[in-house]
C-alpha cells in the first residue's frame, strides 16, 4: 500500500512539473528593462502617476462611495426578500409551523432593510456633522 501511495505521488509531482513547466519557462526575464520607452524613444521621466479609479479624496468620500454600492446591491436583494416571504406566506396554506417561518422571513427582511437604510442615515447625519465643523 506505501509503495502504490509513493507511486501515485511521484507521478502526480511528474505531471504537475510537466504542466507548470512552459509556465516557468516562458516567464519574463529578470534582466532589467530598457532605458528608452520603445513608442516615442525618449528616456523614462522618473515620474509615475498611480490612477485613482475610485476617484476618492477622503475617508468620507471613500465610505460613501462603498455605501452607495452596498445600498445599489442591498435594495433589490430586499425587495426579492419581501416577495419571497410573500410566497412563503400563500404557500403556508395556515400551518402554524410554515406561517411561523414566513413571518421570521418577513421579520428578518425588514431588520435586514432598517439596517442597511439606517446605516445610510448614520452616515449621512455624520459627514453633515463633521463638514459642519
Amino acid at each position: 500500500m506505501k509503495n502504490y501511495l509513493k507511486k501515485n505521488i511521484f507521478i502526480t509531482v511528474l505531471v504537475a512539473f510537466v504542466i507548470l513547466l512552459p509556465f516557468i519557462s516562458f516567464a519574463d526575464p529578470l534582466t532589467g528593462g530598457s532605458t528608452t520607452d520603445p513608442l516615442t524613444g525618449d528616456a523614462p521621466t522618473g515620474s509615475v502617476k498611480i490612477v485613482n479609479p475610485i476617484k476618492v479624496d477622503s475617508i468620507y468620500g471613500l465610505i460613501k462611495v462603498i455605501l452607495e454600492g452596498v445600498i445599489k446591491i442591498g435594495i433589490p436583494i430586499v425587495a426579492l426578500a419581501i416577495i419571497y416571504s410573500g410566497f412563503l406566506f400563500v404557500a403556508a396554506r395556515g400551518k402554524p409551523e410554515e406561517l411561523k417561518k414566513a413571518k421570521n422571513a418577513l421579520l428578518y427582511t425588514i431588520i435586514g432593510a432598517a439596517i442597511l437604510l439606517g446605516s445610510w442615515a448614520i452616515a449621512q447625519l455624520i459627514s453633515d456633522t463633521v463638514l459642519a465643523l
